[in-house]
C-alpha cells in the first residue's frame, strides 16, 4: 500500500505586500498629523521660566498667539495686528465662550507688548487668557 506524504503547502500563500503598505500609510499619516500640530510651538520664541508652568489642556481648540521680542503679535504663522487679532477672537468666542488663549511672549520682550495683547483678549471676551511659560529647572 502507497500512502502519499506530500502535503499541500503551496495553496497557502499569505500575502504580505498589502499589510506592509497600510503600514506604511498610517505611518505617514501620523508623520504629518503630528508635524502640523507643532509649528506653531516651534517658532523662535523664547519663553521665560515659571515655577507653576502647567501642561497645555487639548481638549479645546486653542488659539496660540506669540510675541516676539520687537512685540509683534502673530498667531497660524503669520504677522497679526490687534484689531484683526480682536476680531479673531471675538469670532472664536462667539462660537465657544470656553475659548482658550495661549499667549507666548518671548523673555526678552517689554511686558507692555504681552500685557497689550492680554489686554486685547481680555475686551474681546476671553475670560482667562494662559501666559504659557516654561517650567523652572
Amino acid at each position: 500500500m502507497i500512502i502519499s506524504t506530500h502535503r499541500a503547502e503551496s495553496d497557502v500563500h499569505l500575502d504580505f505586500v498589502p499589510m506592509v503598505d497600510v503600514l506604511f500609510n498610517l505611518l505617514i499619516f501620523f508623520l504629518l498629523a503630528t508635524s502640523i500640530h507643532q509649528t506653531e510651538r516651534e517658532m523662535r520664541i523664547a519663553l521665560p521660566q515659571a515655577a507653576a508652568a502647567g501642561p497645555i489642556s487639548a481638549a479645546l481648540r486653542e488659539i496660540v498667539v506669540n510675541v516676539d521680542e520687537a512685540g509683534r503679535a502673530s498667531t497660524g504663522g503669520r504677522a497679526i495686528g490687534d484689531e484683526e487679532l480682536a476680531a479673531l477672537i471675538r469670532s472664536a468666542v462667539e462660537r465657544n465662550p470656553e475659548q482658550k488663549v495661549n499667549i507666548r511672549g518671548d523673555r526678552a520682550t517689554a511686558y507692555a507688548n504681552v500685557a497689550r495683547v492680554l489686554d486685547v483678549c481680555k475686551a474681546a471676551g476671553v475670560a482667562e487668557p494662559f501666559l504659557e511659560t516654561l517650567p523652572a529647572q
